[in-house]
């Protein structure tokens, strides 16, 4: 593939456009705002391209799904380009790759919430590919997602007791080979109840068989986050000291015959949260409303819920969507310089398993910036998706547009941590991730990502 390379522009300044998205120009340019940002989309992936390949399980399928947004994107924004249709083939390529990649391990061995990420990335996957008249492609990847990723995720993790206390059922992050149990934390649940409701949705509008167990499934997901819920003296959905609030890294009750009191798995800190839990439950709330009738009439059918009311339902979805987005707006971006930011936990940031939450602020910008979360989230994230995306661009590796893990500074980083302590009422002193120990092409992989999440949510806000 041919490259278009990104010429540095030389005593530029910044220009704030009328739909908020900031350039950069000089006498000798005309750039617009969508060429630049056209421009950095295709450097972006390049990189991407020439790193993408690495061994690790659950940061392939996520990376990649971050590929598959941002490349849907591009491709809807610009569908002639012929750059963008070179790039569309190359990604078909890479997902002829990445079957043989997932086939040769043993999903024994495996945590559950890894079959969530690439459920997910393979329903985009079989998007991409249908675009592209790959019918044969894209129907191994729809069984991928559901007859690989959702039924394991369902056999081995969901538990189908109905014992556990204080709330039944939900989904742990074990091993399918029982080693480890795992615990029930937001990130396998959402996962479950994310993949369940978009299968359901893209079964729906294709008028596909036998599609209300992932209907069902969604549905339990969404009791067990609403009983959690209402249990507000848990504070699992935490308010901030103003307005908003964000859900916390797993549910715990400390409580006689609770079963949701393991700190480990990974070791867990008071106040925990993390950013790509926000954006997944956004995109899961939000499918459930898009199919809030189709529900309503499911949930009557199986005499369910006698006093399900539709309009209650909506309500409710709509209140703790709109609290989320406020939470987001108020605590994970800074008033300083607007850029999304990670929580300042350093369960996070730390050496345990800092390489795996790294991702979270391209999996936050993956799901907000998509138009149907975007058009219900209350608030306006659109300046703070453009601040992120050039501060991540201008802290790139210039010679080659490796995008690094941090990209703020450390001044406005201790800002931030001070706004965050004084909403949440926790804060650590942590400014940089610990990730000395992870693989180098990995790191570089994850990086890329959330540049390429963070370019396609600013893609989107020009449609």
């Amino acid at each position: 593939m041919e490259r278009r390379k990104f010429i540095e522009l030389t005593g530029s300044f910044s220009l704030l456009t009328s739909t908020g998205f900031m350039f950069s120009c000089d006498n000798s340019s005309e750039n617009t705002e969508e060429e630049q940002l056209k421009s950095w989309s295709k450097s972006a992936f390049y990189r991407f391209e020439e790193i993408w390949n690495f061994n690790d399980f659950w940061k392939r399928g996520n990376t990649f799904d971050a590929c598959l947004t941002f490349v849907d994107a591009v491709v809807n924004r610009w569908p002639n380009d012929t750059e963008v249709k070179e790039i569309q083939q190359t990604v078909k390529n890479m997902l002829e790759e990445n079957l043989v990649f997932f086939n040769k391990f043993d999903p024994g061995d495996l945590w559950a919430d890894d079959f969530g990420w690439w459920g997910l990335m393979a329903l985009n996957a079989r998007k991409h590919l249908l675009k592209m008249n790959e019918k044969k492609l894209a129907q191994k990847y729809l069984e991928l997602s559901t007859s690989l990723c959702w039924e394991y995720k369902k056999k081995t993790a969901y538990d189908h007791t109905p014992d556990a206390l204080p709330v039944p059922h939900g989904c742990r992050n074990g091993d399918a080979n029982g080693i480890s149990k795992g615990v029930k934390n937001t990130v396998t649940n959402v996962l479950l109840f994310l993949l369940s409701s978009r299968i359901y949705r893209t079964t729906l509008a294709e008028n596909m068989s036998d599609n209300e167990k992932y209907l069902d499934m969604a549905y339990r997901q969404w009791i067990w986050f609403d009983k959690w819920f209402e249990l507000e003296e848990y504070q699992y959905l935490k308010g901030l000291t103003s307005e908003g609030a964000l859900v916390q890294e797993r549910p715990m009750a400390f409580v006689d015959g609770s079963d949701y009191t393991e700190k480990i798995h990974p070791p867990w800190a008071e106040g925990w949260i993390w950013t790509g839990d926000q954006g997944m439950l956004i995109g899961a709330l939000s499918d459930m409303l898009a199919v809030k009738d189709e529900l309503a009439t499911w949930i009557k059918t199986q005499k369910l819920e006698p006093t399900f009311n539709v309009k209650s339902f909506e309500k409710k979805l709509r209140s703790l969507i709109n609290q989320i987005g406020a939470g987001i707006k108020n605590a994970l971006v800074s008033n300083i310089d607007n850029i999304v930011r990670e929580a300042p936990c350093l369960s996070s940031f730390g050496p345990v398993h800092g390489n795996d939450y790294l991702a979270g602020r391209g999996i936050l910008m993956r799901y907000i910036g998509a138009k149907q979360e975007r058009d219900l989230l209350g608030v306006d994230l659109s300046k703070n998706i453009t601040a992120t995306v050039k501060a991540i661009w201008e802290t790139r590796d210039i010679n080659n547009n490796q995008f690094k893990p941090e990209f703020t500074s450390i001044e406005n980083d201790k800002l931030y941590i001070q706004q965050f302590r004084e909403l949440w009422g926790l804060a650590d002193e942590v400014y940089e991730w610990d990730i000395k120990k992870m693989k180098i092409q990995n790191k570089q992989g994850v990086c890329q990502s959330i540049g390429l999440d963070a370019l396609g949510a600013a893609i989107k806000q020009l449609n």
